[in-house]
């Protein structure tokens, strides 16, 4: 049986879009942690419009500094600018509109009582193997880390790349590339190298050419990248972006806790769901279920949870400026320590 995977590196624009409003998150919890944040971030060319509400006492005075260091700490600074030209964003011609709100008082009131920020139904899964996760997913996630690793430092080779796994009966069928590259480069024996065996066929930039990359190719939107940041194909996406919102919001902090609870029930299963759903306003959640597969028996077992919004928080340390480490990880790459 087939099953694929896809993993993009944290150059692809949506997750620069994702990595920026995780950045700004992180300056604001240093300047107060109970911030309240749901800003969406969208970059073409070297224009990044903010828009969302923030209600804090915090400033965003600097929101420029903190889109151009954002972008510096994901590699999109001067150096690469000076290789790429054209070809990529330049920092020196960044222009950021800012049209960021405050938000509604009706929910503040809610969250306010440590109630939930939102409502919506939330999916976390585990699975025997590396990582607790699909094992096409695995690879591609490490093949994109270990090709990122080397463009950082290159001066041939771009950072905004796709990695495509494909598995059949376990051994990999397919393994797909693209990255931007100024000149031909063979990858073939790197790429074997990274994953430990040799595909049946490896395709590495399938159109030929690959040079205009980033937000000069391409428009970056926060939350478009949500199948590589959990499980692939593996189980259903609950909830919506986590890498824009604050902890009060359960986008963000009950995936987590699913993924979690995933992990922390799995034991000799071969795979672990976990389903949760919220309420806004309120702390218990509505439903709750585990559902587990061993040998193709799957069994389900009701889960009663009313962790307050403030109890995950602390226990996960949500109320610290660690957005951008978590938007790194991605959901699926969140084991409990």
């Amino acid at each position: 049986m087939q099953r694929t995977a896809e993993a993009v590196s944290l150059g692809h624009p949506d997750k620069v879009a994702d990595y920026i409003s995780s950045y700004i998150l992180d300056r604001m919890i240093e300047q107060d942690k109970n911030v309240r944040y749901a800003v969406e971030v969208m970059i073409k060319d070297n224009t990044i419009v903010l828009g969302g509400e923030i209600t804090s006492t915090a400033t965003l005075n600097n929101a420029t500094e903190y889109v151009k260091c954002a972008l510096a700490e994901i590699c999109y600074d001067n150096r690469y600018a000076d290789i790429w030209g054209k070809y990529a964003i330049e920092p020196d011609k960044i222009k950021v509109i800012n049209i960021i709100g405050i938000q509604s008082p009706e929910i503040s009131q809610g969250v306010d009582n440590n109630g939930w920020g939102d409502q919506g139904v939330f999916v976390g899964y585990a699975c025997q193997g590396e990582g607790k996760i699909n094992r096409e997913l695995f690879l591609a996630k490490k093949l994109n880390k270990a090709l990122y690793d080397k463009a950082r430092s290159s001066h041939n080779l771009g950072i905004d790349i796709k990695t495509q796994i494909t598995l059949n009966d376990d051994k990999i069928e397919t393994a797909i590339v693209a990255i931007p590259m100024l000149h031909d480069e063979d990858l073939t024996d790197f790429v074997i190298s990274v994953l430990g065996e040799k595909p049946a066929n490896i395709i590495i930039n399938g159109t030929g050419r690959y040079t205009y990359h980033g937000s000069i190719a391409d428009c970056g939107i926060t939350g478009r990248k949500l199948a590589c940041d959990f499980y692939s194909t593996a189980a259903p996406i609950g909830g919506g972006s986590p890498w824009t919102k604050d902890a009060s919001k359960a986008d963000l902090t009950l995936n987590i806790y699913a993924r979690i609870l995933a992990c922390e029930n799995l034991a000799d299963n071969d795979e672990c769901f976990v389903y949760l759903s919220s309420c806004i306003g309120r702390s218990e959640l509505p439903s709750g279920l585990i559902k587990t597969i061993k040998n193709g028996i799957v069994s389900y077992h009701d889960l009663w949870c009313n962790q307050k919004p403030s109890n995950l928080i602390k226990a996960y340390g949500l109320d610290k400026p660690i957005y951008t480490k978590l938007c790194l990880k991605g959901i699926s790459g969140i084991l409990p320590e």
